[in-house]
């Protein structure tokens, strides 16, 4: 992948884009509105100056000999200040003499030619506002014309033109526009760092997960996301990839546990089948020895055949879909089954057994089979670890929308860190390698599967030789009132 194609470098780019998309948004209306702000106070302010000269020039027009009088003497020395004050220039037309005095003198002696618009307006005693170049100027000119008149009648005598250069004009404009000019690099300046900063730390974290993906395809389980300071969304992925690397962990761990431990059930009977026939077919061992082995090899047969079942049944259960499988079913008949097809064991053990179920049928939502399998196991290892001659205990009963299921017996007392560990594939206890030479140490493994399926839990408790399984299943009737 191009580094340029990066989540980096496309935020990176819309970010500072979009910066950079607003300042000449905001630069051209706050241009246009500038400009037309500081033209009309341009305008505004060369109509008074224009007013005032105007007012004093009406008697230049009534007596046009006096124009050299003293009089027009201070009206020119008005002029001269009040160009100086705004750098503009200002002509007073004589109609009587087709002339004009101004305070421009590089165009004394030229002809003024006012433009058609200007004169119409004049005429109607309103006040121009233009560009023009008044047929003495090389280049337009902003000009604004105010009437001059009479006091008694307000007639219009002649006007008088304020004469503006258009770099006059824009000279605020274009110090505003450097200002702004400035302004905008410096918010872009400070919108690359901000952004690259940000997009930096954004980013930092997916390439960690995804050199830590690189190395979960290598097989290393151990890399991990190091920043996990982040209180956003980010954060929250960090957390979510850091737990889920975890649990792949935990699940590559329990895959070589499971391996290992596949390994050493399918060992010890091949093993034992491999010697004693071999012994056989050797003759090393006696004819009168013979049926003894036989029944040994026969035995250890069977159980690794039980350990293939097993297994396939764990397979079986974990690609079920449940979900299409669940039908309402009385479990108290099931558990009543389970316990009639328990009887020989029991029998054969010696115990005596206390049973709570409900003579009403107890509807739950579940796989028929499945959950009477639960109750086999559950009741099959109560059983077998029970201390000959005393009591299991069978009970159901219902907990709001939940049914529960009860097994209970009384032996030796499990570990408390024994009982986090007992629904692991192929875990037994140092006391059940010692009691259960048959077992597989899958069928508690299968319970939970099966529970887990279902969406409900199990657990296990065992304090002074009681040892107590708990499960969960949903009510029928309960399940179908809230849908």
């Amino acid at each position: 992948m191009s580094r340029f194609k990066g989540i980096y470098w496309r935020q990176f780019t819309v970010t500072v884009g979009m910066v950079a998309l607003t300042l000449i948004l905001l630069g051209t209306s706050f241009f246009s509105l500038t400009y037309s702000y500081i033209v009309a106070e341009k305008r505004g302010e060369l109509k008074d100056k224009a007013e005032v000269i105007a007012q004093m020039a009406v008697t230049a027009y009534n007596k046009p000999d006096v124009i050299m009088s003293l009089w027009s003497k201070e009206l020119w020395e008005i002029m001269d200040v009040a160009k100086q004050m705004s750098d503009t220039d200002f002509l007073i037309w004589l109609p009587s003499e087709s002339t004009f005095i101004s305070t421009d003198e590089d165009i004394a002696g030229m002809k003024l030619t006012l433009p058609s618009a200007m004169g119409e307006r004049l005429a109607k005693g309103q006040t121009y506002a233009g560009s023009s170049k008044l047929g003495i100027y090389e280049k337009a000119r902003f000009v604004v014309a105010v009437p001059a008149r009479n006091a008694p009648d307000g007639t219009v005598v002649g006007p008088v033109l304020a004469v503006a250069e258009p770099n006059a004009m824009t000279e605020m404009w274009r110090a505003f526009l450097g200002i702004f000019g400035m302004t905008a690099i410096t918010v872009l300046l400070i919108a690359f760092v901000a952004t690259a900063t940000t997009t930096m730390q954004q980013t930092k974290p997916i390439k960690d997960m995804a050199a830590a993906a690189r190395n979960f395809a290598e097989g290393n389980f151990d890399a991990r996301v190091q920043d996990t300071s982040r209180d956003d969304e980010i954060g929250e992925l960090t957390e979510a990839f850091n737990a889920m690397a975890d649990s792949l962990q935990r699940t590559e761990q329990q895959r070589r546990e499971f391996i290992a431990n596949i390994s050493h059930e399918l060992k010890t009977p091949m093993t034992t089948i491999a010697g004693y026939a071999d012994g056989i077919l050797d003759g090393v061992i006696s004819p009168e020895e013979e049926r003894q082995y036989l029944t040994i090899i026969s035995a250890e047969s069977r159980r690794l055949s039980r350990l293939v079942r097993r297994m396939l049944d764990v397979s079986q259960l974990q690609s079920l879909d449940l979900i299409k499988q669940k039908r309402p079913f009385d479990l108290s008949e099931s558990m009543r089954r389970v316990l009639v097809s328990m009887e020989k064991k029991i029998t054969d053990r010696g115990l005596d057994v206390e049973v709570e179920i409900p003579e009403n049928p107890v509807m739950v939502l579940g796989d028929n089979d499945l959950l009477t399998q639960v109750v086999y196991n559950l009741l099959e290892n109560a059983a077998k670890f029970a201390a000959q001659g005393s009591a299991l205990f069978l009970g159901l009963e219902k907990r709001g929308e939940k049914a529960m299921v009860t097994v209970r017996n009384t032996g030796n007392t499990i570990p408390p860190e024994e009982l986090p560990l007992l629904f692991e594939r192929f875990h037994k206890t140092d006391r059940s390698r010692s009691e259960d030479k048959d077992g597989v140490g899958l069928g508690l493994y299968i319970v939970r599967t099966i529970l887990e399926q279902h969406h409900e839990k199990i657990t296990a408790a065992s304090e002074n030789g009681v040892t107590t399984f708990s499960f969960t299943v949903q009510l029928a009737e309960e399940k179908l009132k809230a849908s």
